[in-house]
Formats: structure tokens, sequence, C-alpha cells
């Protein structure tokens, strides 16, 4: 049984498609390029006839649709994402997002393999954390930080930083603030054994970067400066498609990271410039340990006026349930637990520290558990939350979640009286995709 995923590349100048097979033989990617500014929505289209032709399969052949969703130039981004879209809406197939920095980290450390083992015969995981830095214009960079980490019975790509902007001039002081919070998760806490690759296009569109990244950080390794290609996001949505990570074609969206480019006069007298920026510490996740527990606890406290106590959330570890924490500079930052049942996974508790809140955090918590179910083929996260915390219900209704049943008098409420529950939920794709 053969299996067809279409690729699809145009955050930045280069304009790509890949189709990858993979048959009882092995996997084939093949792949058209072209590069030129302005003229992917014009190109890309024929580029995928001409694949297609070229591989004697008809586009009904396809499984699925990868594609770069970013972060990029605004409209190269829009024109892979809306052509996923139309495929896929046309051919009734899934669509695979692929964040186009990680294809660069996946495709230095491709090419880096091949290179050790020709040199070493050797092919043990490489441990390095491996920072993209993306040309953004104005001065400014796209930046990520990936790490190849065991995950069961394979090995796969762990986010480390979510993309952010960064001014380029930033990027050695955010490096060292990095450096310690990646040390304790990769490292055992020691510097000096943690190893940091940087690579990017932005190495070519801001020569200083390497010198003030090496004077920062003398250990650091200079890669390439890569751009995202079309093969790896080839490779990257078939290993994706195993474990069924793939979404509707209406919920495909591109990653601006960027939110503005243009200002208006005015606003350029009033100072105004640039974009938002990300924080310059990392939000990192790490299971929950005993020693979390009086940080989890003084979260839990400050945003429940019924909260968790210590000794809940220590009975919930030796019950064996799955518990993480998210941490920036050190600092726990929020929390998740959750029970994974044999039909369903259950968040149990999640908060976010107050001064955390709004920033990705509490639904980089979620994801964390959402991608856990997956792993385990379960179809469905439920949860319960208080009808009267419309905050908590607007937050994961924007994640995904829609109101399942109701379950009466479950929280305690003041003055003796009991609340109820409003029961959500939200649906997974299956772990194991089917061809038909």
């Amino acid at each position: 049984m053969t299996l067809y995923i279409l690729a699809l590349e145009t955050s930045s100048s280069l304009c790509g498609v890949a189709l990858l097979r993979s048959d009882g033989c092995g996997v084939v990617v093949n792949k058209l390029t072209h590069d030129a500014t302005a003229e992917h929505a014009e190109r890309l289209l024929p580029m995928v006839d001409q694949l297609l032709a070229q591989e004697g399969i008809n586009a009904s052949d396809l499984d699925a649709v990868a594609f770069g969703q970013g972060p990029g130039g605004f409209t190269g981004l829009r024109v892979a994402c809306g052509v996923a879209q139309g495929i896929a809406f046309a051919l009734g197939i899934p669509v695979i997002p692929i964040v186009s920095l990680l294809t660069v980290a996946a495709r230095d450390q491709r090419e880096d393999s091949l290179n050790a083992l020709t040199q070493f015969g050797t092919d043990t995981l490489d441990s390095r954390v491996r920072v993209v830095v993306q040309d953004a214009r104005m001065g400014e960079l796209y930046v990520a930080a990936y790490v190849l980490e065991p995950d069961m019975a394979q090995i796969r790509w762990c986010e480390v930083q979510t993309p952010l902007l960064l001014d380029a001039g930033d990027l050695a002081v955010w490096l060292q603030s990095q450096l310690p919070v990646w040390a304790a998760q990769y490292a055992a806490g020691n510097h000096t054994g943690l190893g940091v690759r940087l690579l990017g296009d932005g190495l070519a569109a801001y020569p200083e970067l390497a010198a003030a990244a090496q004077a920062a950080l003398p250990s650091v390794e200079i890669g390439e400066p890569l751009r995202p290609d079309v093969v790896n996001i080839a490779w990257l949505g078939w290993a994706d498609w195993q474990l069924g990570l793939t979404i509707d074609p209406d919920q495909a969206a591109p990653l601006y990271v960027r939110d503005k480019v243009a200002y208006t006069t005015l606003e350029r007298e009033q100072g105004l410039g640039g974009n938002p920026k990300a924080p310059g510490v990392a939000t990192t996740l790490h299971p929950m340990t005993p020693d979390d527990l009086d940080a989890v606890a003084a979260i839990e406290q400050s945003v429940q006026a019924f909260p968790w106590t210590r000794r809940n959330f220590e009975d919930g570890l030796k019950a064996g349930y799955s518990a993480w924490v998210s941490r920036q500079a050190g600092q726990v930052t929020g929390f998740c637990m959750a029970m994974f049942a044999p039909d369903v996974a259950h968040v149990l508790v999640l908060a976010v520290q107050p001064n955390h809140q709004k920033m990705g955090v509490g639904a980089k918590l979620l994801h964390e558990c959402e991608h856990m179910a997956k792993q385990r083929g379960l179809p469905a996260v439920i949860l319960e939350v208080r009808p009267s915390n419309q905050n908590a219900i607007a937050f994961y209704q924007h994640n995904g979640y829609t109101a399942l049943a109701t379950r009466k008098d479950y929280y305690p409420s003041a003055h003796g009286q009991r609340e109820d529950a409003l029961v959500m939920e939200k649906k997974l794709l299956s772990l194991k995709p089917s061809h038909e």
C-alpha cells in the first residue's frame, strides 16, 4: 500500500514542491524548486501539476498535504496555506502544518548526520540544541530552538523555544539568558556539557551574529545559513502523519509571529515601529516532581477560590497521574495534571501564575496534554470548568474545546453551596491513519 504526501514551502524566496512516496520498498522524496521573489502565487500550482505528472500519479492519489506554516514572508505564507487548504478540501484529505524554522533544524541534523556517518561511523542521538535564526528584515530575526529527544520507541523533535521575534542585536544576550534553562533540562545543569548550534539564513543577513554569539557563549557552534526547504517539510510531514498529527483543512493557518509590518506616518512620528517582541526568556515544560509541589500549590492558591492542596498534588503524583510544569528562568510559572484512561484523556487541573497569563503558557501546557493523548491513541480530551469562570471557558474554546455536558453540584462554592461543572471536550484525530 503506497502513501503519498504532497509538501509545499513558500516562507522565503524559495518556492518548493515535494512529493513523498512511502511503500514497502522504502520512502522516496522528489522535489521541484524555484528561487524568485513575488512569484509564488503564479508558480506553485503549475509546479504541483508538473511534479505529479513526473511521478505518474493523479491528485486523487494524495493522502495529505504538508505545508510550511511559517514564520516568514506574509504573502508567501498565505500562498502555501491557501493552496494546501484548496487541494485538501477538494480531495477530502487532511493537512499537516510544519513550522518552517523546524525544517532548518531538521535539514541541518540530516546533513550533519550524513557527515558523521561518513567520518565516524556513528548514528548516536544528537542532543545539541539547534537555535535557528531566520532573517525577518527590519533588523530583526525569527528565532526558535529545537533538540532531538527519544520518545517511546522513536526519536522526535522537541521544541525548546517556540518561534519568536527578536532584534538581531539582542541575540547574544538572549542566548546567555537561555543557556542555564537549557542546561538544567538537557545537561543536568552543566553549562559546559550542553551543545548549542546556531544556524539559519540570519547568519548571512547579519554577518556579525556569529562573532557576537561566540563572544557570549564561546562553546557555541556556528552552522550553515540554511533556509527552510520543502524536502524536510515532506519528511517532517511524514513523521507527523505516522503519529496522527494531521488537521482538517479549515483549521490550517499561517504562523506569522510578526503582527504588523506597516505603520502610518503618525505612528512612526510617535516612535512606533518594529514589532512586539516575545519574552527574552523561553518557557519550557518539565515533568512535575515532588520538589515542584510548593510552587505548584502556591500558584493554585493564587488563582482558585477553592484550590487543590499540596497534599492533593502529592497524592496525584503517587497515583501515577501525568503532570508537568512550565518554567521560565528556572521558576515554575504554571502546571497541568492529567489522567490518561483507556478511552479518554482527562485534564484534572491546569493553572498559570497570574503575571504569566495571556502569554501562551496555558496553551503550551494544554497542547502537551493533547500531544500525549494522541501518542496513546486516545480519541478526545475532556475537562471540567466552572460556568462562572468565563475567562477559562473562553480560553478552552479558543483552543478548540466545546461544551459536552453539565455535572450537577460538582464544585464547592461560597456559603456551603455547590456549583455545577461544565464538561468540555476536544476531539483528537486518530493516532494511526488509514489509507483507503
